[in-house]
């Protein structure tokens, strides 16, 4: 999702969290001192009507800091745009989610709760209480969020006013994308829409007896994995999930009743849970719905895992990083002290694939309501751009840099292609296996991780295409693909593979080699290829990941190197123009314009305090050099 066709840059402010009386001194803080003009806010439900017999209070009428027409009304007289996010749960460390006691089925009975493979509810822990979830699909609960959506949709998204876009939901659902596959939804309305989706796949009992190889007389009789069926029902049940979330967002957005741009935020795959979350992660299926993502990962300049999550998060569609940890060293990783590691994660971000970033948050907060959130003490987060006292930090002009930079060629980066000679196939009925039958059988997650550790070994870019989804045309773009291997294969999809071969390109398999259409009848249209020569990465000497986009039709090229923790004395890139060699601090990273064979903008970060690492940055190329007088960071943005 973009706005005005630029790289989305947004930092977070959680207004519920804050004394109003300093709204706008922060948000002043936000535009002035960090460079940003689009604030992005969740709008807690559990704040704006913590009574089931009221209606939704946006204007302060209950109390102050509900005021959030007020809230939007500052925003749009200070020049400043808005991507609303109201849930209906929204995480952030708010009780319940988000969500209003009244709406859980413990004080409800009428609302049904979420429930996973055992029947046991699907609970959510805040810190403090462990409460089941509501079914999303259930009625009772649909009707009531219909309502709160709708509302807000009424009431606060004024046409005129400075709402440019909509974030529905929280990293999936109930923060649930990562989620194995048996943890819900077994609930009475999931499996409904289960067998709902089996009669539009297969039509009739006897298409899926033929196919399944049972005996059901009615789609009732039909229980989901892991309860019974084999590998064709465990793919069926991946495929659920995905539909799953995608009918969620649909009529969320839907009970909105607005035409701005709606966008979700899918947390990061867990290892474990890699297959689990690529089978229920498909944007293919959401319509005009936008993918983006968000971090909670870990430190990826120093973990293997963290990264290779952070990458294929930003490569699985077109999207914004919508929550990257500028704020938050206490609840989740001392790094996060010293604004380099978050400049590394973000710009890891934008190289993979992100079209945007988002400060999270640009504000500390430290007056809200113990009904708000009991479990967390103030200043919330602990280090954020802009402190609890409305004052700058060290990491707001590292901010500012970013979002300099990106304001003044965010739109020229994003027009710029990545050098992916090579792409992974996603074929994501073998995901929804794995995540149901574990190793030893087909999958996907192994495959792709393998892939993504033996590109990154050799410094390489690469893409990923879903299978059921992409072209030839699409494919073609790319001299290699390599898909996960396994007994079955959809007939088109081995087809397309076939004539992607034979127009040159190599299909690598890794694992057996498909003999099977999805209806387990024969088909074998496959025949592997030999792998090409990979030959060398960008990366000619130091510890560093580093990724080169280049413009289609100007002499334009982009370079971001990502340092990895450890690294000692320069890195050295390889460029169309030559080597660029960079120093720059531990665990740093760097953005690099080049046009016409010389340096243009560029940002260096030469500071780590968290590591201890500071350097004189610099940037060389052809005998020309950019450096700083001394230890510090390398800022040069329309040339100075």
């Amino acid at each position: 999702m973009l706005i005005d066709g630029q790289a989305l840059v947004t930092a977070d402010y959680p207004y519920y969290r804050d004394d109003p009386a300093v709204w706008a001194d922060r948000l002043r803080a936000v535009r002035d001192e960090l460079g940003i003009d689009v604030i992005t806010c969740y709008l807690p439900w559990r704040h704006h009507q913590p009574e089931p017999g009221l209606a939704p209070d946006f204007t302060g009428a209950t109390h102050p800091a509900r005021d959030v027409a007020g809230f939007l009304a500052l925003c749009a007289e200070l020049g400043l745009r808005v991507i609303a996010k109201p849930g209906p749960f929204i995480h952030a460390e708010v009780g319940y989610g988000g969500l209003p006691d009244w709406v859980c089925p413990d004080a409800d009975p009428s609302i049904e709760p979420l429930l996973d493979s055992e029947g046991k509810p699907s609970c959510w822990w805040d810190g403090t209480v462990s409460r089941p979830l509501p079914a999303p699909l259930g009625a009772a609960f649909l009707t009531k969020t219909t309502q709160w959506l709708s509302a807000v949709g009424k009431e606060v998204l004024a046409p005129e006013g400075p709402v440019v876009a909509l974030q529905i939901a929280n990293e999936g659902i109930y923060t649930s994308g990562a989620r194995p596959l048996t943890a819900y939804d077994y609930s009475p309305s999931g499996l409904a829409f289960y067998r709902d989706l089996l009669r539009s796949w297969y039509g009739t009992p006897e298409a899926y007896n033929a196919a399944h190889k049972t005996a059901h007389r009615d789609w009732t009789e039909i229980e989901p994995p892991p309860r019974a069926g084999g590998m064709l029902a465990q793919a069926d049940w991946g495929r659920f999930h995905a539909e799953y979330m995608a009918e969620v967002y649909r009529v969320w957005a839907q009970a909105v009743g607005s035409d701005l741009p709606v966008v979700v935020n899918l947390n990061p795959p867990t290892v474990p849970e890699l297959d689990d979350w690529l089978a229920r992660v498909r944007p293919e299926l959401w319509g005009g719905i936008s993918y983006g993502f968000t971090n909670w990962m870990g430190v990826v300049s120093a973990d293997r895992d963290a990264q290779a999550r952070y990458v294929i998060a930003a490569k699985r569609a077109p999207g914004p990083n919508l929550e990257e940890n500028w704020g938050f060293s206490r609840l989740y990783d001392p790094a996060y002290i010293d604004g380099a590691t978050s400049f590394h994660q973000s710009l890891l971000a934008m190289a993979a694939g992100a079209t945007g970033f988002n400060v999270y948050t640009g504000v500390s907060t430290s007056g809200w309501a113990a009904d708000l959130d009991a479990a967390h003490d103030g200043p919330y987060p602990d280090c954020a751009p802009i402190d609890a006292g409305g004052t700058a930090t060290g990491k707001a002009p590292v901010v500012r840099a970013l979002a300099g930079f990106f304001a003044a060629h965010g739109a020229e980066f994003l027009e710029c292609a990545g050098t992916a000679r090579d792409a992974f196939g996603l074929y994501l009925p073998y995901a929804g296996i794995a995540a149901l039958s574990g190793p030893g059988g087909p999958g996907c997650g192994r495959a792709l991780r393998d892939f993504h550790e033996r590109m990154r070994e050799r410094g390489l870019d690469y893409a990923l295409v879903d299978l059921e989804h992409t072209s030839a045309e699409e494919l073609a773009a790319y001299r290699s693909v390599t898909v996960p291997g396994g007994p079955f294969m959809h007939r088109s999809v081995q087809r397309l593979l076939a004539g992607y071969a034979d127009g040159g390109g190599r299909v690598l398999v890794d694992g057996p080699v498909p003999t099977l259409d999805e209806n387990l009848a024969p088909c074998a249209l496959l025949a592997p290829s030999a792998a090409p020569d990979l030959g060398d990465g960008l990366v000619l000497y130091g510890a560093a990941d580093a990724f080169l986009r280049s413009h289609p039709e100007r002499d334009v090229h982009y370079l971001v190197v990502l340092v990895q923790t450890g690294n000692t004395g320069p890195i050295g890139v390889r460029t169309p123009y030559g080597t660029v060699e960079i120093v720059a601090a531990d665990g740093g990273a760097a953005v690099l314009r080049l046009a016409g064979g010389r340096l243009g903008d560029l940002l260096v970060k030469g500071v780590n305090e968290y590591l201890s690492s500071a350097v004189a940055a610099r940037v060389s190329l052809n005998g020309e050099s950019v450096v700083t007088a001394g230890p510090g960071d390398l800022i040069m943005i329309g040339g100075v």
